[in-house]
């Protein structure tokens, strides 16, 4: 999958300029489709040349003059043909700290801890975020009754997605550093 279709389905959401977009995926789709800024406003451009996405420059004082994206009939109908399309290949995890993990009996075991403590950070810190999304999202209102009456559900089931990713996150990094505590204790 390219990096079109993320940008097609978060101007789902609404009109959005380049730097709205960036904010979207950082707090909606980097958990599963991370992207730069650079590289979202070059696909944007390239959508607008294909017709997928409509740009219209908005004028602004003291401010830069801004573009604002919106999606298309013809962008909206090959998001849907994408959405029925069953995915290319099953997910793979590409993790550098898991082949750090995995060579860690030859180096040094407290590099490796300190390794897995700092991803455990990480992993609070995203959870803490993806929660706080949630709670705006649900603006007051229980899980059920947000499910059966927003206008769009999409969002929030990535972003529990993304929130079990974070959650398994953190029960494996606690596992990993209770199995080296033991060790280290073994001695």
């Amino acid at each position: 999958m390219s990096l079109k279709y993320a940008v097609l389905a978060a101007l789902l959401e609404g009109e959005a300029s380049g730097y709205e977009l960036s904010k979207v995926f950082d707090v909606s789709l980097a958990n599963f489709w991370p992207a730069t800024p650079q590289q979202l406003y070059r696909e944007l451009e390239r959508l607008a040349q294909d017709g997928l996405v409509e740009a219209r420059t908005v004028q602004q004082e003291r401010r830069p003059n801004k573009r604002m994206f919106t999606l298309t009939a013809t962008g909206r109908a090959e998001l849907s043909v994408f959405a029925a399309e069953p995915p290319k290949r099953p997910t793979a995890v590409r993790d550098e700290l898991l082949i750090k993990i995995q060579a860690m009996d030859a180096g040094d075991p407290e590099v490796t801890r300190a390794l897995i403590e700092e991803r455990r950070g990480w992993a609070r810190g995203k959870l803490d975020r993806y929660r706080r999304v949630r709670e705006r999202l649900l603006d007051g209102r229980g899980e059920e009754e947000y499910l059966r009456t927003a206008e769009r559900v999409g969002p929030y089931l990535t972003l529990m997605a993304g929130i079990s990713f974070e959650e398994e996150n953190l029960r494996w990094c606690e596992r990993a550093l209770a199995v080296l505590a033991r060790r280290v204790a073994l001695g």
